[in-house]
């Protein structure tokens, strides 16, 4: 393996590792306020340190396994191979929420999905479950960015009609994408190249807005709900406020309460796919779960999504 292939490898299996530790991670305090996360781990060393058993990731990770496997099988997107592999994975005890959970039963039986999704969220959903689940369309076609927006737009389908839904997981893909093409992190280079991909004048408020962020306490004002536009933008930011730091990364959403499996999770993709496995904090890669899908398999899918990218 030559160094070029090993830097490749590392970024790749950063990226999911990084999600799947930063939605375990955040699974622990989803839906908590942010008064009484901080009123238990005043500090970021002390949130870091407080899983002492293995940790279990959520429906983020399980999804975004989902996306990995079908991009191996075919290379690309393609729909019936998607959610056959989301029907493949589908444990409702990972936490989908209630319309995911229609729209999977729907995929299973053979029924028409869209329609329940229809049904569910009348006008498409605007959620953030396309986003969580993204980052591995980052990671294959990060040499080719329209392909890329493109790519994460078709994996948003199954699930995420509306406009902003589907944008927030075509903006964190090329992040992502971005991100595991760093070097060193530039920071105007990185909201230069989101800004210009923007579709829509909210993403490009919201961006602008993430661009500006100087400190932790000004992530929240970005959001931390389940709408895609308001946690991509917030994941972003985190991870620009911090590149060299996982750890702070996923902190700080972390620590602003509400939807913090999902932020946790994309900062999380983002920094380790900048970062590399090798510089994600081992105690709790260590700790991630050791199912037959869980911290080896991931490590298994990272290995083989490079190599697609290689023979692209």
């Amino acid at each position: 393996m030559t160094i070029a292939d090993a830097i490749l490898k590392d970024r790749f299996e950063g990226c999911l590792l990084g999600l799947a530790v930063g939605d375990a991670l955040g699974g622990k305090f989803e839906a908590q306020s942010a008064e009484a996360i901080r009123a238990r781990f005043p500090t970021a060393e002390r949130l870091i340190a407080y899983p002492q058993e293995e940790i279990w990731y959520t429906d983020d990770t399980q999804m975004a396994i989902g996306v990995c496997e079908a991009l191996i099988e075919r290379g690309e997107i393609v729909e019936e191979v998607l959610c056959r592999a989301f029907v493949a994975n589908y444990l409702p005890s990972r936490g989908y929420g209630r319309g995911a959970r229609a729209v999977l039963d729907a995929m299973e039986d053979g029924r028409d999905y869209r329609q329940v999704a229809e049904k569910h969220f009348p006008g498409g959903s605007f959620g953030n479950g396309a986003a969580m689940r993204v980052a591995p369309i980052g990671l294959l076609f990060r040499d080719d960015l329209r392909r890329l927006w493109e790519q994460a737009r078709l994996s948003s389908l199954p699930t995420h009609l509306h406009p902003l839904g589907i944008e927030g997981a075509q903006v964190l893909a090329l992040a992502v994408g971005l991100c595991s093409n760093m070097e060193q992190f530039d920071r105007a280079g990185f909201f230069a190249e989101l800004l210009a991909a923007c579709a829509s004048p909210e993403y490009r408020a919201k961006l602008e807005a993430a661009a500006l962020v100087q400190t932790p306490d000004e992530l929240a004002k970005l959001g931390n709900r389940i709408e895609a536009l308001h946690s991509v933008s917030t994941a972003i930011a985190s991870f620009a406020l911090t590149p060299e730091s996982f750890e702070a990364a996923i902190s700080n959403v972390i620590f602003l309460g509400g939807d913090t499996d999902t932020l946790a999770a994309m900062a999380g993709a983002l920094s380790g796919a900048y970062l590399g496995a090798g510089r994600l904090p081992a105690r709790l890669v260590g700790l991630l779960e050791s199912s037959p899908k869980g911290r080896a398999y991931l490590q298994q899918l990272a290995a083989q999504l490079s190599v697609v990218y290689q023979s692209e």
